[in-house]
């Protein structure tokens, strides 16, 4: 199923450096799932008491100022930053948060590294954009709530019709995303020449095979 536009609500955050211990705290690492983190989702900011992993937003204390607890960004499904969004330690349960709570892309001036790489892992769209471009952003959707459209296919982030932006993603980890793939779809896109691999090396050693002994 492809999935060439974005469009909704976006949230903004106008912080620097937010690591992936602020995107979702340490004691949520537990979990050996892969789903059910966004309601842990910048858990030190959204709310008021201290959590636990079988507890859910509905269960907590939460901040009425934090922007996610406010109406309509409560949701939304695109996050705009600063610099540095997602640097610290690689866990991958930060781009879960953010996936599970809603969020489809975010857009930043830069992102920690290994973060980037684990967002299109998760079918979550990471923009990078200029400094300036990314305050030009923050001005438009700082006086009143916003939407974007991102064009996936055109690499392209409309708001209204008053301007656009381009930005560049890679086309092979665009596709992940255009097509929501994972790891192991990408590697059974080459199902065939892997079937012929292993058969060829099965016929040149044969004793590998041999299971006899």
């Amino acid at each position: 199923m492809s999935n060439s536009i974005i469009t909704g609500i976006v949230a903004i955050f106008d912080r620097d450096n937010i690591d992936t211990d602020q995107i979702i705290p340490t004691e949520y690492l537990k979990s050996i799932k892969k789903y059910g983190f966004g309601d842990f989702l910048f858990d030190g900011w959204r709310y008021l008491d201290e959590g636990k992993l079988n507890m859910t937003a509905d269960d907590r204390l939460k901040n009425d100022d934090f922007i996610l607890n406010q109406e309509p960004f409560n949701k939304s499904n695109i996050l705009l930053t600063r610099d540095n969004f997602g640097c610290g330690s690689s866990r991958e349960h930060a781009v879960w948060a953010l996936r599970d709570f809603g969020f489809k892309a975010v857009i930043a001036s830069s992102f920690g590294d290994i973060f980037y790489n684990n967002c299109f892992k998760n079918s979550v769209l990471p923009i990078k954009l200029s400094k300036e471009e990314v305050s030009h952003l923050f001005e438009r959707a700082s006086s009143s709530p916003d939407s974007f459209e991102i064009d996936l296919l055109k690499k392209e982030i409309k708001v209204d019709n008053d301007f656009c932006y381009s930005f560049e993603v890679k086309d092979s980890l665009l596709d992940r995303i255009v097509h929501n793939l994972d790891d192991v779809d990408i590697t059974l896109k080459d199902k065939l020449l892997i079937q012929e691999y292993e058969n060829e090396r099965q016929k040149q050693r044969a004793w590998l095979f041999d299971y006899s002994n």
